[in-house]
């Protein structure tokens, strides 16, 4: 995939730059919590100041609905990046207006007005065919900046020219998330293990019956599918489960979970089925934490699995989202080769090989034919 890169864009000196950043950042009470996805911009934003470019960044915060909403003010961003990247102007959230969740011409018009280029750097956005993600390439110079740019080539790598044996892990609450990157993947790794609340579903397949944790019965048939087809052996599902029941006891079951009792983690024994081909792995993709790793009583598959993979001597890329959340929690997140600022972008580049965001980039008047 040849995406236009900060090099092929016109010569920036002097030149008024839309930086669409992804600075969706965690607040509370008016105070970042982590601003990882600030300072992800920052290669991309000195590079442009760098070469003499006025730099303005837009991005939007949460889900205000498409109207201004005082919770989701862009003013502790503003501050943050202000300490950061000097000279920086940020736009209001995007997605006070309406026009930019519906990609209205008219608000892309609007955003536009009064810049010479365009920077996409907002990885975890381009999944979204908004208007600040798809509508400038089409009237504007640009470029994808380092993050997104580099976002691209591991996920790529991953499943074009991965260094073998490939092991991914995936957990999370809902299998109906994952199917499409099970079945984008299942031919490409050696080994999948299933974890977190998804995997109800793969045991319920199986013939166990798996008490009051969460199942997606609508899913139950495509799981037997991939476990009774031709690529069963490459599947690891747990065999025991952490699970909590009457009155908050916590339990270790085998096999079945009784009614009453809902499986909160993967236990023990699992665990170590996991972690064992981590060893040797060339390659590691893990998206989804193994369970409840918030509530210290369901932890322990998720740390387990977090540190095995940061002592892998092999390629290591943890998706987005809650296991980025629960590397960092850990603080293990340096020891991993890649951490993605996407969760839902990354799922989607591995599940269909292209996002919006990046197709409206080749698109550019700027990108390589």
């Amino acid at each position: 995939m040849t995406l236009p890169l900060l090099e092929d864009l016109p010569d920036p000196s002097g030149k008024k730059v839309l930086l669409r950043a992804d600075f969706n950042v965690p607040i509370t009470n008016g105070h970042i919590d982590d601003d990882l996805r600030i300072t992800s911009a920052l290669p991309t934003i000195e590079w442009l100041q760098g070469r003499g470019a006025r730099v303005t960044a837009c991005s939007h915060l949460g889900r205000p609905k498409g109207q201004p909403d005082p919770k989701y003010s862009m003013d502790p961003v503003r501050e943050r990046l202000a300490k950061l990247a000097p000279g920086v102007e940020l736009l209001d959230n995007l997605r006070f207006s309406p026009g930019e969740e519906a990609n209205d011409p008219a608000f892309v018009d609007q955003l536009v007005d009064g810049f010479d280029l365009y920077v996409n750097d907002a990885f975890g956005a381009s999944h979204r065919a908004h208007a600040s993600v798809v509508g400038p390439p089409a009237r504007l110079p640009s470029a994808a900046g380092r993050l997104l740019a580099r976002e691209v080539e591991v996920l790529h790598g991953l499943v074009e020219r991965p260094h073998r044996p490939f092991v991914a892990i995936l957990g999370g609450s809902k299998v109906s998330s994952k199917m499409g990157v099970i079945e984008a993947l299942i031919d490409k790794v050696d080994h999948m293990a299933i974890g977190g609340a998804m995997c109800f579903t793969f045991m319920m397949a199986q013939g166990y019956s798996v008490g009051d944790s969460l199942v997606e019965p609508d899913w139950v048939e495509a799981c037997r599918g991939f476990l009774d087809g031709p690529t069963m052996d490459k599947f690891l599902i747990p065999t025991d489960i952490v699970a909590m029941g009457p009155g908050e006891e916590v339990q270790v079951f085998r096999g079945d979970i009784p009614a009453g009792w809902k499986g909160l983690d993967i236990g023990p024994e699992t665990t170590l089925a996991f972690i064992a081909p981590l060893e040797h792995a060339g390659t590691i993709l893990w998206n989804g934490p193994m369970g409840l790793f918030e509530d210290h009583r369901f932890q322990e598959g998720t740390v387990d699995v977090a540190e095995a993979v940061a002592d892998s001597h092999g390629f290591t890329v943890v998706g987005g989202g809650d296991s980025a959340a629960a590397v960092a929690k850990f603080g293990l997140d340096l020891r991993i080769d890649h951490v993605s600022t996407g969760g839902g972008a990354s799922l989607e580049l591995l599940e269909k090989g292209d996002l919006p965001g990046l197709a409206a980039l080749r698109e550019a008047s700027n990108a390589p034919r």
